[in-house]
C-alpha cells in the first residue's frame, strides 16, 4: 500500500510538472516585467493559492459533482477520509467523473495533435495529422458521439459526464486562447497594466492550466490527499523552474510531446476505468514515465 502511494505521488508530480511547462514559460515571461516584490509575492502567496486553494478545492468540487448525494460537507469529508467505506462510495459514483475526465483529456490531445504548432517528435505521424487539421472537429464530434452512445448503454449519467467533459474542454480552451492573445500585451514595455493586474492574470491562467492536471490526476487515483500531495509537488517544481531554469527547459524541445502522449494514455485509462475495466493503479504512472522519459531522451540527444 505504501509503495503504491509513493508510485502514485511520483507519477502525479511528474505529470503535473511536464503538463505545466507551457504555464511555467508564460509565468517566467510575465514575471520578467514586474518588480522584485511582486515576484516574491507570486512565489509565496501565489504558490499557496495554486497548491492548496486551486488544487485542493477542484478535486473536492469534482467529487461533489460526481456524488451530489454526499452534499458539500460530505464530499469534503469523503475527499480527505481514509475510511474504506467512504472510498468505496466515491468509487461507485466515479464512472461519470472518469468518463468526463477521459473525454476532456482525449479532446486535449487531439487538439494538440491536429491544430497546435509543435516540434515534431514523431515527425511523420505528427506532421501528417497537423496537415489534416481541418478534421479535428469532425473527429472529436464522432468520438463524443461514440462515447455517449456506449455510456447510455451502461448509465445515462455517464453519457452526461462525457458531454460535460467536452464542454469543459472548449471552455478552458477558450480561456487559453485568450491568454495567448493577452500575453503579448502584458509583455509590451509600453503596457500600462499594474503589477497587481499581471499577477491576477497569472493566477487566472494557473487556474485554467490546473484543470488539465487535476482531471488527469483522477487517472492515477481517487484519493484527494494523494492528488493534493502529488500535484502540489509538481506545482512547487514548476514555480522553481519559472524562476531559475526556464531557459534550460526550453532546450528540451519535445517535453510537450511527452506530456501530450501521456495525456492520451491517461484519457484512455480513465475511459476504460469508467466503463469498468479497473486497470492496475501502476498503469498511469508507467504511461507517464514512459512517455516523458522517451521524449526527454530524444530531446537530450539533440542537445548533446
Amino acid at each position: 500500500m505504501f509503495l503504491s502511494a509513493i508510485i502514485t505521488i511520483v507519477g502525479l508530480g511528474l505529470f503535473e510538472t511536464i503538463a505545466s511547462i507551457d504555464n511555467a514559460i508564460i509565468n517566467a515571461e510575465v514575471l520578467g516585467t514586474v518588480g522584485a516584490r511582486s515576484r516574491r509575492w507570486f512565489l509565496t502567496w501565489g504558490l499557496f493559492f495554486a497548491v492548496f486553494v486551486v488544487r485542493g478545492l477542484l478535486p473536492w468540487l469534482i467529487i461533489w459533482a460526481a456524488a451530489p448525494s454526499l452534499g458539500p460537507v460530505g464530499a469534503f469529508t469523503a475527499a480527505l477520509s481514509g475510511d474504506p467505506a467512504v472510498h468505496s462510495l466515491v468509487e461507485s459514483a466515479a464512472p461519470p467523473l472518469l468518463v468526463g475526465g477521459g473525454t476532456f483529456l482525449l479532446f486535449l490531445f487531439f487538439h494538440w495533435l491536429f491544430l497546435e504548432p509543435k516540434n515534431f517528435g514523431l515527425r511523420r505521424i505528427e506532421k501528417f495529422f497537423t496537415d489534416q487539421g481541418i478534421w479535428f472537429y469532425a473527429l472529436v464530434s464522432i468520438l463524443l458521439t461514440g462515447i455517449v452512445w456506449a455510456a447510455i448503454q451502461v448509465n445515462p449519467i455517464m453519457a452526461l459526464g462525457a458531454v460535460i467533459g467536452s464542454t469543459a474542454f472548449f471552455i478552458t480552451h477558450g480561456f487559453k486562447q485568450n491568454a495567448e492573445v493577452s500575453e503579448a500585451g502584458l509583455l509590451d514595455s509600453r503596457s500600462n497594466l499594474s503589477d497587481i493586474s499581471k499577477l491576477i492574470y497569472l493566477e487566472i491562467i494557473d487556474l485554467t492550466f490546473s484543470i488539465d492536471g487535476v482531471l488527469g490526476a483522477f487517472a492515477f487515483t481517487l484519493s484527494v490527499p494523494l492528488i493534493l500531495l502529488g500535484n502540489g509537488i509538481g506545482a512547487l517544481v514548476v514555480r522553481k523552474l519559472t524562476m531559475s531554469n526556464i531557459e534550460n527547459i526550453r532546450k528540451y524541445a519535445y517535453l510537450k510531446n511527452g506530456a501530450m502522449y501521456s495525456i492520451l494514455g491517461l484519457g484512455a485509462v480513465m475511459l476504460f476505468d469508467g466503463f469498468g475495466a479497473n486497470l492496475p493503479q501502476w498503469v498511469s504512472p508507467l504511461i507517464t514515465a514512459a512517455s516523458v522519459g522517451f521524449f526527454f531522451l530524444k530531446s537530450h540527444r539533440e542537445i548533446a
